[in-house]
């Protein structure tokens, strides 16, 4: 099976989740760039969700460029992938609202850290879907930073629980690794695109 329908489907989801979390920001009430302090908080949250947004939504494209086969393993972990990433307007909006209070912000990180081991599953299950000669299995390699983020997310889960900003820097953290798409795939396309 393509993965067309699959990709136009995620894309749809994503472009809601993002357009949900941009409804959650208060307009401030005055009429002057000084009344814009108090959605500063709201901007922040939103900035960082969207670039959680952007960074799966560019990282699920490559994904599946290198991807042949699309069973039914492939279609229920992008649905549950698609899943978490649909749970970004509610906890980014707890959190906002909450002024980061510890449990928003532990439950932002289990959001997070959700998403990037359901996004590994979806990676290994494309590679199982497509045996031996997987062209994501070559391209994926070692994937240390997606080994890493997982570890930063717990970090920021369990530091939260000292302080709130100690999550919330793990997980800007984590969104500053990221920001650079992941070249391995980026690369592994370009070098085989006469293939």
């Amino acid at each position: 099976m393509r993965s067309n329908r699959l990709e136009a489907f995620s894309d749809g989801v994503l472009a809601i989740v993002i357009t949900i979390m941009v409804l959650e920001l208060d307009v401030p009430e005055g009429h002057h760039l000084a009344d814009l302090g108090d959605s500063m908080t709201g901007l922040a949250t939103y900035l960082l969700s969207f670039v959680y947004v952007g960074i799966y939504w560019n990282n699920h494209h490559h994904l599946f460029q290198l991807c042949s086969r699309v069973n039914g393993a492939v279609l229920w972990a992008n649905l549950a992938l698609l899943f978490l990433l649909s749970l970004f307007p509610f906890t980014t909006a707890w959190m906002d609202e909450s002024e980061f209070a510890r449990d928003p912000v532990i439950v932002y990180g289990l959001n997070l850290l959700g998403a990037a081991l359901v996004y590994y599953t979806l990676q290994q299950t494309i590679i199982h879907a497509e045996g031996p000669d997987s062209r994501l299995r070559e391209a994926v390699g070692r994937d240390l930073k997606g080994k890493l983020s997982p570890l930063f997310y717990i970090v920021g889960i369990l530091g939260s629980f000292v302080t709130p900003w100690i999550g919330v820097a793990a997980f800007v953290a984590v969104a500053l690794m990221w920001l650079v798409p992941d070249r391995r795939l980026e690369e592994y396309v370009a070098a085989h695109a006469t293939e």
